[in-house]
């Protein structure tokens, strides 16, 4: 799997490239900001983008999605209780960056749902807790966590749509299931790996 991370906008989260080795169909994930960025990391690698997968609502994972999806022609996805954040300012914290509206999606999801990109099978798993509809991708045995789980934290949980309980449940019931070895992607700062999460992860203990 071709698999290319880069920080985008003043909250410096990630966006990912995930594609196919051998076909070169892919999808975006969590396009913030910064889009002239984002698509040259898709021209310079040769990728059909299929799809613009949000894992969640707030503004710095959802920011260029209209540029890009100009762009590009693919549909913008996001989970199904995040979906009406766009129209939001205050919940999606567009305000922040001086925007009123954002991009509406082409696509609810929900978990369980899966799509194929060439070769590969990308899962959603609903992980809530730092919104409503914050979803982990699961893609060749990797997780992109997004604002869920990071190296050594958590997502915040005091903004709106937010749970501390729910969030440790999400991390605990659906994320620390999966085997030690498994990559830790997300939304912000270094990868890791569920093993390293469960011995020294803080708020896991």
């Amino acid at each position: 799997m071709l698999l290319k991370r880069m920080e985008v906008g003043s909250f410096a989260a990630n966006c990912y490239l995930l594609a196919c080795d051998e076909t070169k169909e892919g999808v975006v994930v969590d396009p913030g900001a910064d889009a002239r960025r984002i698509l040259k990391m898709v021209e310079d690698n040769q990728v059909n983008v299929k799809y613009i997968i949000n894992t969640h609502g707030h503004v710095d994972h959802v920011g260029a999605n209209e540029e890009v999806r100009e762009a590009l022609g693919a549909p913008i996805l996001i989970h199904e209780a995040d979906g009406e954040m766009c129209k939001k300012p205050h919940a999606s914290l567009s305000t922040f960056l001086g925007k009123k509206t954002l991009a509406e999606p082409d696509r609810l999801i929900k978990g369980k749902d899966t799509f194929t990109v060439g070769n590969l099978t990308i899962e959603v798993i609903e992980t809530p807790g730092h919104t409503k509809g914050c979803v982990t991708l699961l893609v060749d045995g990797k997780l992109f966590t997004g604002d869920t789980l990071f190296a050594g934290s958590i997502g915040r949980t005091d903004l709106p749509g937010g749970s501390f309980d729910e969030i440790i449940r999400s991390i605990k019931e659906k994320l620390l299931v999966f085997p030690d070895e498994t990559p830790v992607f997300p939304g912000h700062g270094p990868e890791s790996t569920i093993g390293d999460e469960k011995q020294y992860n803080p708020f896991l203990r």
